[in-house]
């Protein structure tokens, strides 16, 4: 026992003694009176009277006085040993509360302090104690001359996890990918959780820019084998930015904002891995700006559709137009799809980018349908308009405000989109089918749904994916693949559609497998709301 802690408890012993030892010393006086006044009544009672003669007399004569002459000190005695081991007792329970508390508050001190330094989840260090050790590595490799690496990673679609599986189950996943994380980094190595699913790994030590990219690839690959949730197999990808000291910054904030930058990058073109160079800088203001100006071109009607042409194999006339969105952006031009819709998807423009896609395209076809042009129009969906609860209502509203019939508007669904929340999916999918829309499942084969999913949802036609038609000519493989999807989708009772049709001897490949309708730029290019009733008038394929 430490020596403060026995100068305490002696301490104490000694005041709870002192305490019981004046309660037994009143009890004995007590004890005392009593006796004194039995021997005056039993002195009354023998001899009449009250004197000490008497009282002397009594207690020589009465063997029951002597008896009690004795209990006193007894009962002093045995008050006193009791009160000694109660205050010792007492003293040792208010030592060891006292220790224990001590030793409570010690550990809520460190755990207040732990919790300020590492992430609650993971374990891992995190967005502050990171910082601190890599403003001591940069210390340290500048006094050394010597290089260090700060990998940023994000695990790409992790939200769709959340989304799917729910939050438990994604921070499950995101225990099994910390632990991956850390059996493959070094010793002098460190991993810290930033937030979310964001990662930092800090390479104290590299020899070169080489060394950095293999500790990249290495983490890649330790993600390739699918992790189990759920009895679910997840495969789980990620993106990886490089930064360098010294050749691209001499401070933490420098650093952190060019690994940054190289991670956007190589989310956006997939690459997995990317180390910062100075012609990535653009891109970070670019996508800030770009964003900006996305919301301003929604909201203030910038956009423009081009149509590109579906074809009836069987009547070789045009039935319906897919809209495809385009920008006309005052600086960079005319902006394709890929170069803005990944963006609208991150930064939640998705959903007001395909309600002006559905209005704009819906009002055009009325007005084809006005000047007799008997066509309707395809539409594509994301995941999230799926998600949204409200999106059935808003489209059948919009159909009553340009007067067409539900059945005009064909709306196309990626396998992927369907597959984030199958039952949510479906739920919106029996709603629009009900209303009478048709919906179709856009690049069918790229996706993972299985066939008994497939035969539950209420489409009525599925899209094959470019990718097995442009090259089925050539390609026998790819040629029996677009067979065998036709075959399947007619057995399903569903209609098929080709596209990716560049010409014509693709395009009597697919009469000859049976294909409903087809499109492609053998038919045309996507051309602009303008151009396509000049086309329509004058195209072999005229509705």
């Amino acid at each position: 026992m430490e020596p403060r802690i026995s100068d305490t408890l002696t301490s104490n012993v000694r005041l709870l003694k002192s305490k019981a030892s004046r309660s037994a010393i009143y009890g004995t006086l007590v004890a005392v009176t009593a006796i004194a006044l039995a021997t005056m009544l039993v002195g009354r009672l023998q001899y009449g009277e009250f004197s000490l003669d008497f009282m002397l007399l009594a207690q020589q004569e009465n063997p029951t006085l002597w008896l009690l002459d004795f209990m006193p000190f007894v009962f002093a005695f045995w008050g006193q040993y009791v009160s000694s081991m109660m205050a010792y007792e007492a003293g040792a329970m208010v030592v060891d509360q006292t220790n224990e508390l001590r030793a409570q508050t010690n550990a809520l001190e460190y755990e207040a302090i732990y919790g300020t330094t590492h992430d609650a989840l993971t374990d891992l260090p995190n967005r502050a104690l990171m910082r601190d050790r890599m403003a001591q590595a940069l210390i340290v490799a500048s006094h050394e001359n010597t290089r260090l690496a700060l990998l940023l990673m994000d695990l790409n679609e992790f939200k769709e996890v959340n989304d799917t599986l729910g939050h438990y189950n994604g921070d499950r996943l995101l225990k099994q990918v910390v632990t991956r994380l850390q059996a493959v980094i070094r010793e002098p190595d460190s991993v810290a959780r930033l937030g979310g699913d964001e990662f930092a790994i800090l390479l104290p030590k590299i020899a070169s820019p080489a060394s950095a990219v293999a500790m990249a690839r290495k983490v890649l690959r330790s993600l390739e084998v699918p992790f189990s949730i759920e009895g679910l197999a997840l495969g789980v990808q990620a993106s990886i930015g490089i930064a360098l000291f010294p050749e691209h910054g001499n401070d933490v904030d420098a650093l952190q904002q060019r690994a940054d930058i190289a991670m956007y990058v190589a989310k956006s073109d997939k690459s997995g891995i990317v180390t910062y160079s100075q012609k990535l800088d653009q891109h970070s203001p670019q996508r800030l700006t770009l964003m900006g100006e996305l919301r301003h071109a929604i909201g203030n009607n910038e956009l423009v559709l081009h149509y590109q042409p579906k074809v009836d194999t069987k009547t070789d006339r045009v039935t319906e137009a897919e809209a495809l969105v385009r920008w006309q952006h005052p600086t960079h031009g005319l902006m394709k799809p890929d170069d803005f819709i990944p963006l609208a998807e991150r930064t939640g423009l998705i959903k007001p980018l395909t309600l002006w896609v559905l209005n704009e395209s819906l009002r055009q076809c009325a007005g084809w349908n006005q000047n007799g042009f008997d066509v309707g129009v395809c539409v594509n969906l994301s995941a999230s308009n799926l998600l949204d609860p409200e999106f059935s209502d808003i489209v059948a509203g919009m159909l009553a405000a340009h007067d067409l019939a539900p059945r005009r508007l064909v709306l196309e669904i990626t396998e992927s989109a369907i597959m984030t929340d199958p039952a949510r999916a479906l739920q919106m999918l029996i709603r629009l089918a009900d209303i009478g829309m048709r919906l179709s499942i856009d690049d069918f084969g790229t996706g993972y749904s299985s066939l008994r999913y497939l035969s539950k949802l209420p489409v009525s036609e599925i899209k094959i994916d470019k990718s097995f038609v442009v090259d089925m000519t050539t390609n026998s493989n790819d040629a029996m693949i677009v067979r065998t999807t036709v075959d399947l989708g007619h057995n399903l009772g569903l209609k098929v559609v080709a596209e990716g049709v560049e010409n014509e001897e693709i395009l009597k490949r697919l009469v000859g497998f049976g294909c409903d309708s087809v499109q492609g730029n053998y038919i045309s290019s996507p051309l602009p709301a303008a151009d396509f009733p000049v086309w329509i008038k004058e195209t072999r394929w005229a509705a």
